[in-house]
């Protein structure tokens, strides 16, 4: 499968700091291959998911003024790790970064100005080849050291049930804040539990239960017909949402795999609370997982 990030948000929970910069380059702590946490952007642990899932392209959607810097980032820089061999472990995470993105074809959409999530991936149904594709916001991460896995767990479900969507939803205290679905409960799925989507409700006011989508998903392309639609009927912001009620009300069909502690965590950096609790979780997560294992006691005779 491929794959669709989206980078053009406007970011304006987050000014000043959007004003030169995007948010989906915050940092947040990830693995390093020396051990210990290693700062890197949130766009570049999603593209490590995705390159871990086994994708080989990915259509990066961005807005015009930052096209210079975002393909910068995800290009092979040499010259970067020569200036820098005298200090081999300060280099060693991009050259693990570097041997990624060997095996990735990046493709470039521009959305001119924000017009919501559902137009942002209209624009790079180009890059998906007509096939099924995972989408992901670029500001957003599954922590954990296990998205690569829960992205082939969505893939191969969609696949082997010919669905025209996959998303994956965690349990919230306040549904009100996101996309809501309401689903029947089916068998569980690679060890994940499994949800048949019956309906999809944007910030609800009454939610009907208290299961939010995160903003990772794949889809059958019949998904750009659905946003097309939609679009043609109200031409105002387009939101992903609106492409999944509109399969869901013509005979579509859509499940959900349920996000828990054992297989990672879902975390935005889409607010500056949202940020800030990223990066802590995300320390401690980087940490944990570097930390020796104490041997276990052997049991007397």
């Amino acid at each position: 499968m491929r794959a669709v990030v989206t980078l053009a948000g406007d970011g304006s929970r987050m000014l000043p700091w959007t004003r030169g910069l995007r948010k989906e380059f915050l940092p947040l702590f990830g693995d390093g291959p020396a051990g210990g946490p290693t700062l890197k952007p949130v766009a570049h642990l999603v593209v490590e998911a995705l390159a871990q899932a086994g994708v080989r392209d990915v259509g990066l959607v961005i807005r015009p003024r930052d096209r210079g810097f975002v393909r910068q980032y995800f290009t092979i820089d040499p010259g970067l790790v020569e200036r820098h061999l005298h200090q081999p472990e300060r280099i060693a995470e991009t050259r693990r970064f570097h041997a990624t993105l060997r095996r990735l074809r990046f493709h470039f959409a521009v959305q001119p100005r924000p017009q919501g999530f559902g137009d942002a991936v209209l624009r790079a149904r180009p890059a998906t080849g007509g096939g099924p594709f995972y989408l992901h916001a670029g500001d957003g991460v599954i922590l954990g050291g296990r998205a690569g896995e829960i992205l082939r767990a969505m893939g191969r479900l969609r696949a082997r049930e010919r669905l025209d969507g996959v998303l994956l939803v965690r349990r919230v205290a306040d549904p009100r804040r996101y996309g809501v679905i309401e689903g029947i409960a089916r068998p569980a799925f690679e060890g994940l539990r499994r949800l048949e989507v019956r309906s999809m409700v944007e910030k609800p006011e009454r939610p009907a239960s208290h299961w939010a989508a995160t903003a990772v998903y794949a889809f059958a392309p019949s998904l750009f017909g659905a946003l097309a639609e939609v679009r043609r009927r109200r031409p105002a912001e387009l939101e992903v949402t609106d492409g999944i009620r509109h399969l869901l009300e013509h005979g579509g069909r859509i499940q959900a795999l349920v996000l828990d502690r054992r297989f990672g965590e879902w975390r935005s950096v889409g607010s500056p609370d949202g940020f800030r609790s990223a990066l802590a979780r995300s320390y401690r997560i980087a940490r944990s997982s570097r930390a020796p294992r104490r041997p276990r006691p052997v049991p007397r005779p």
